[in-house]
């Protein structure tokens, strides 16, 4: 998994995709108990010019989110980070991860997907009271 188009024939081969853009794809993870979570990966480069790929999973509306809750998860968590991005012009929480490809294999990707699928379902039915939105 050294590039984009590497994630993406993978991904695509086994969801369906929804958003299908040239570094941005998205698709709906089928999580237990018929509920979905929807799942996007991006991919993004720093100032040397090294890539990563993001995985992120929205799990609800920034408002009434207590920022220090947010800081404490983002402390104890070995995998997966809080960040705000906007969806449909409103702010939302975002479980994210960033990996280098280099260290990306297609076990890794699939355990991160199905991890961060998992995480933001529970994250989501906390804040949207049992909700599965995303």
């Amino acid at each position: 998994m050294h590039h984009f188009e590497a994630v993406r024939s993978l991904v695509g081969s086994q969801h369906a995709l929804r958003q299908n853009d040239p570094y941005l794809i998205s698709f709906d993870l089928t999580l237990p108990h018929g509920r979905h979570q929807g799942i996007y990966l991006a991919e993004l480069e720093d100032e040397g010019g090294a890539r990563y790929l993001r995985i992120s999973t929205p799990i609800g509306p920034l408002s009434g989110a207590d920022p220090k809750r947010c800081l404490r998860f983002n402390w104890e968590q070995r995998s997966g980070f809080l960040a705000v991005a906007d969806l449909d012009g409103s702010p939302y929480l975002h479980l994210c991860e960033n990996r280098p490809y280099e260290l990306l294999s297609q076990h890794e990707l699939h355990r991160l997907i199905n991890e961060l699928g998992l995480l933001g379902d529970q994250l989501e039915q906390v804040i949207v009271d049992g909700g599965d939105d995303f």
